[in-house]
């Protein structure tokens, strides 16, 4: 009979979620810069219910647990605060213009399906952000939203998880 490896005291998980989040970082400050080359473009997916992301109030009653934005053609003021942990972004939802302002630990996915390369994470409540304001609910759109084809190749964190028999 194997003997399960004792539990580490050391936090890998939380460690690794972090260091793959910084890809995301990265990529977001490059886009933030540069723009997006070729064509390249972004899935994130993240909680609207983690502590410290601000949706105005009809994307959050239609999206009140979780929502994906894609990054391509048509978006503004993209902006990454390492020191607040966040990034914000300027995005039309059925022709209304919205401001999103998403912490890091809120992300649970990023793609680029250009690039066939794809991150998943859990929500991280240790990075979260201070709550902030967030506007009072408005009726949902109308206008159907397509959701993001899945990522070809997707890096999941139960990848570097110890395995135990």
């Amino acid at each position: 009979m194997t003997q399960a490896p004792p539990p580490s005291l050391l936090p890998y998980e939380h460690w690794a979620g972090r260091a793959l989040r910084a890809v995301v970082v990265d990529a977001l400050e490059h886009a933030a810069r540069e723009g997006l080359p070729g064509e390249h473009h972004f899935y994130i997916s993240f909680r609207t219910d983690h502590p410290g992301t601000v949706v105005p109030g009809h994307l959050k009653v239609r999206y009140p647990q979780e929502m994906t934005i894609v990054l391509q053609h048509r978006f503004w003021d993209l902006a990454v605060d390492r020191v607040a942990q966040r990034f914000s972004v300027g995005l039309s939802f059925a022709g209304v213009p919205a401001m999103l302002s998403v912490p890091f630990g809120a992300m649970t996915a990023f793609q680029d399906p250009h690039a066939q390369f794809g991150l998943r994470f859990d929500p991280d409540l240790e990075l979260e952000a201070p709550q902030e304001e967030q506007a009072a609910p408005e009726p949902a759109p109308t206008a159907a939203e397509e959701e993001p084809p899945a990522a070809p190749q997707v890096v999941s964190l139960d990848a570097f998880r110890r395995k135990r028999d």
